[in-house]
């Protein structure tokens, strides 16, 4: 069984659902879910990426996130329907919050689970992709195995 370690920051779509358990063909994977809250330090990243992708109204509202403590219940929530959605299309899954040190956390799962691969699933975080500063980029040199970025859909 292939083994991939799936990081994303919201909830799966359908669309990335499909998408995440169609990549290896008919072979059978399981994933292991790591949901990363969101977190006081990007709030002023998240509101740049918000304008460059032309979304002024989201940009405004960036303070009226949930963050911290306060971000872990959606988090637990957003976890628990992408592993159902994952379950729902035949794959093995299981999942976990990861707080602080999040690529720290990601190299001791890839590490304990054997993992295959990782995929990064994330929205669009163009500063940190510009300077290579975004878990994709930064995984790659510490994890040892292939790292996959994604870009997450919207519904």
């Amino acid at each position: 069984m292939f083994t991939s370690v799936l990081m994303i920051e919201q909830p799966l779509t359908t669309v990335d659902v499909d998408f995440v358990t169609t990549l290896h063909g008919d072979d059978q994977v399981s994933f292991v879910v790591l949901m990363q809250p969101r977190g006081d330090q990007d709030r002023l990243l998240r509101a740049i990426d918000d304008v460059a992708l032309g979304e002024l109204p989201e940009a405004l509202h960036e303070s009226d996130e949930p963050e911290g403590e306060a971000a872990r219940g959606p988090a637990a929530l957003a976890l628990a329907h992408s592993l159902a959605a994952l379950r729902h299309k035949g794959a093995k899954a299981v999942g976990q919050i990861i707080g602080d040190h999040p690529l720290d956390k990601l190299k001791a799962v890839v590490d304990e689970t054997g993992a295959d691969e990782v995929i990064v699933l994330t929205a669009p975080h163009f500063v940190e992709e510009f300077f290579h500063r975004d878990w994709a980029s930064r995984a790659r040199h510490k994890v040892g195995v292939p790292v996959l970025k994604l870009f997450a859909h919207n519904e």
